[in-house]
């Protein structure tokens, strides 16, 4: 009897020390992780200050330009700044709310207020879908932050303003209206998913069912119409303004119609996934599930997950020279973290997974030196490839979605 107890108290020490050794090792690991990204913020720190003195100067000596907001880097090394209009000035504003997120720095909260209010008047903007974009990741941002009322109104403001382009006979908001009918009557971008958020939010704060019921129909007419059998997106739907049938489905910013445009599939991910989280219709997890499965299981996927700008492109398998997509990577990073909250466990942690490392390669391998590129993060982005503009360079939405991802794998290493 003796030796059977002592047989089991020898085991149960056992036990406990391999437990120990376990959490041990698991907690160094993620002392290692919080460690790491705590350096990445740091640098980030230091080029949001370069970015920062960069515009400022920019502003300075050109008082009467209306280009406010950094944009992009030129391959000459030159800042690109554009005006309120552009649907990429909500990105700047947006990233010094997340440094204010993050540090709980007056200093930035200042500096993130100040370029917040100099695109309030976008509000009224009613040629364009990108109001999400420009309002929502800066006004409504600070809205989440601050609870002030001021940006709470602008959002709002703005998202009377996107709802106006709704089309009850299609079931979506029109894109854009800079093409001639000839080309197209009323285009939808997969993009146009991001900025539903808008809707929903306005919808959760006013209890106005408008907002709602615009957005799950434009997530349910995409959904329809958007992909293909494998779950792989067109850029462009057409649909007759009318009554709603389907012209055509082209792939304005990839290689060719039916190619596979990165930064489009990351859209729609990002945008299905956030359509679950207002909604909780399983419709929309599943969609968003299979689409980062048929990404990432493209046997012509790069090794360190960093996109190419279009996974289509012939140049691929014959060994050319094919211009990668950071921006892509980095939304894919930020939805994947989202949905991997959502998704069953082994799906979730698959998710998660391939966000960490889709993190780490950006951290190690794409991360401008301090004091480099104008004071931006990521280097290898592409815009517009068949266009010609923003070829392999920084820019602002990919650091956006790049400081959105940490402070999500931050906040999933504190729980």
């Amino acid at each position: 009897m003796k030796k059977g107890v002592f047989s089991l108290l020898m085991m149960l020490c056992t036990l406990q020390t391999v437990a120990q050794s376990i959490w041990n090792h698991d907690h160094r690991e993620e002392v290692k992780r919080t460690t790491a990204s705590n350096q990445t913020f740091t640098r980030i720190d230091s080029q949001l200050r370069c970015l920062l003195q960069q515009t400022d100067k920019l502003r300075r000596e050109n008082r009467s330009s209306r280009n406010i907001m950094p944009r992009s880097v030129e391959h000459d090394g030159r800042l690109r700044m554009v005006t309120p209009e552009d649907w990429c000035s909500g990105f700047f504003p947006g990233m010094l709310w997340m440094m204010y997120e993050y540090t709980h720095d007056s200093f930035w909260r200042q500096q993130a207020d100040s370029n917040t209010w100099l695109i309030e008047s976008v509000k009224d903007l009613r040629n364009t879908h990108d109001l999400g974009f420009m309002i929502n990741n800066s006004f409504g941002l600070a809205w989440r932050l601050t609870g002030e009322q001021s940006y709470r109104d602008v959002m709002l403001h703005a998202a009377s303003t996107l709802a106006a382009r709704f089309n009850p006979a299609v079931g979506c908001i029109r894109s854009w209206d800079w093409a001639t009918p000839e080309r197209w009557k009323f285009p939808v971008i997969i993009d146009n998913m991001m900025n539903l958020e808008m809707l929903f939010e306005a919808a959760r704060l006013t209890g106005d069912q408008r907002y709602y019921n615009i957005a799950v129909s434009h997530a349910n007419t995409t959904m329809a119409h958007h992909f293909r059998p494998d779950y792989s997106s067109y850029h462009v739907v057409d649909y007759d303004p009318v009554d709603g049938h389907v012209i055509k489905r082209i792939t304005h910013q990839g290689l060719f119609d039916e190619s596979v445009w990165s930064r489009g599939q990351s859209w729609g991910l990002y945008g299905f996934t956030l359509c679950f989280r207002y909604t909780h219709d399983q419709a929309y997890l599943q969609h968003a599930c299979h689409i980062a499965d048929f990404f990432f299981s493209q046997p012509d996927l790069p090794s360190d997950l960093i996109p190419y700008w279009d996974m289509k492109d012939p140049n691929i398998k014959s060994g050319g020279d094919v211009p990668r997509d950071a921006s892509a990577a980095a939304i894919f990073a930020s939805g994947l973290y989202e949905l991997s909250t959502y998704a069953d466990s082994n799906r979730g942690q698959h998710y998660r997974h391939l966000a960490d490392s889709i993190l780490n390669s950006l951290e190690r391998h794409y991360m401008v030196q301090p004091g480099t590129h104008q004071g931006f993060l990521l280097l290898h982005s592409t815009g517009n490839y068949p266009g010609k503009d923003e070829v392999d360079v920084p820019i602002n939405y990919a650091d956006y979605y790049f400081m959105e991802a940490l402070l999500r794998r931050n906040a999933l290493l504190e729980q």
